[in-house]
């Protein structure tokens, strides 16, 4: 440790500090205290400002930029204040979305709205109320089901489900949040067993041997399949909607199968200009076994290719889409925009700060890791944190993209 003496400074103003800077290698301990303490005394501001008032001090540290960047990266205080939020490398596609299985074997349920709906008229004016929908996709062929829904109870729910699988059969696997709706009715339903607080919901999910699977709490990205159509209903119904005055239950429910027949009519892969490939790949092509071009006519049937020639038609279209669904609908699934890098792992006895979209960021729980969930392929995106509030534990399980990493175990 020595001064710097510099005669081009003996003259000027400068106080001693900064004519004799104190000099202070950048491994020294003292260095790093130093540093310590003027971030701290300058209210854990950036590089710059840390590194200014260390000059102004008189400490001339040599390599404090990287000093200054060690510290500020390991402060406790600047993750809670401006830390990034802890990412995974993202997941393979579940087997639902690459297995070719019927329509509607694999299902993704959401609930959008409301919507205010006349349901009657009085002498003083109209009396309204509120209408939510309910959307079930196939995670398979990317179609949609719409069911309009009175109210948020489970037995609504329950009643809108029995409407979808009466008319599009039975369902392997249900997906979907964690939303207060879901959960009201069906609390945990595991692989190989059913769970269901809601006793008619239970016995009509126990009787068709449905399988129903949570994603973790506040883990919007994680339904991406089905949010995504959420979005695009809600644009096709506002559209919709301009011509309408008055609405009442009848007319909603009429325009939600005619937002289900928009969608499932879309291109789920790109508009071929190929003049060999005329016909859209949607999945109303194979919901309904139409296309949209006019076929060329059979030729003449007798009576006893009455139901051979049906079928083959039936099962060219079929054969045709699924063909094509695996050439050129499966290679769009590969694309992974971001999240393509694996990160470091959070472990039990790290401390997090857990994210509450409810209070302002410095006033965010911190908390302990006490539970991880590995996925098949060994990676961490859900953990159970341990919080304190009021002086007893309460443990939440959240998704890593919602959480900090303070300090590790």
């Amino acid at each position: 440790m020595h001064t710097a003496t510099s005669d081009s400074y003996k003259r000027s103003e400068l106080p001693t500090a900064g004519k004799h800077p104190i000099i202070l290698p950048r491994k020294h301990p003292v260095s790093l205290l130093l540093v310590r303490h003027y971030h701290i005394s300058v209210f854990h501001q950036g590089r710059l400002i840390t590194e200014g008032a260390l000059r102004s001090a008189g400490f001339w540290v040599v390599g404090a930029k990287c000093l200054v960047a060690s510290v500020i990266h390991n402060c406790v205080v600047c993750k809670k204040l401006r830390g990034h939020f802890a990412t995974q490398k993202m997941s393979d596609l579940p087997i639902d979305r690459l297995e070719q299985a019927s329509p509607f074997s694999h299902v993704g349920v959401d609930v959008f709205g409301p919507w205010e709906i006349v349901t009657r008229r009085t002498r003083g004016g109209q009396a309204a109320s509120k209408r939510w929908a309910v959307l079930f996709t196939c995670l398979t062929i990317r179609a949609v089901h719409i069911e309009v829904i009175e109210d948020m109870s489970s037995s609504a729910f329950t009643n809108a489900l029995r409407r979808f699988v009466s008319v599009r059969g039975k369902v392997k696997v249900f997906r979907s949040d964690r939303g207060t709706n879901f959960v009201g009715a069906i609390d945990n339903i595991q692989a190989d067993a059913i769970n269901v607080e809601d006793e008619p919901t239970q016995s009509f999910l126990r009787k068709s041997g449905t399988i129903w699977m949570f994603n973790s709490p506040h883990s919007s990205h994680m339904g991406g399949a089905w949010e995504r159509l959420i979005g695009v209903a809600r644009r096709v119904l506002e559209a919709m909607m301009l011509n309408v005055k008055t609405l009442t239950h009848d007319v909603l429910t009429t325009l939600m199968a005619e937002v289900s027949a928009i969608i499932n009519s879309r291109p789920i892969v790109p508009v071929s200009s190929d003049s060999d490939v005329p016909d859209v790949l949607s999945p109303s092509a194979l919901l309904t076994q139409k296309l949209e071009c006019d076929q060329p006519p059979l030729g003449t049937i007798d009576i006893k290719d009455l139901y051979r020639a049906g079928w083959k038609q039936v099962q060219y279209l079929a054969s045709q889409f699924w063909l094509r669904w695996r050439r050129e609908y499966l290679q769009t699934l590969q694309e992974r925009r971001k999240w393509n890098q694996e990160q470091t792992q959070l472990k039990i006895g790290d401390v997090v700060l857990l994210k509450d979209v409810e209070v302002a960021r410095h006033c965010w729980p911190m908390g302990r890791v006490t539970r991880v969930f590995p996925s098949v392929d060994g990676r961490i995106r859900k953990v159970e944190v341990c919080v304190i509030r009021e002086g007893s534990k309460v443990f939440y399980t959240r998704p890593v993209v919602d959480m900090v990493h303070l300090v590790g175990s």
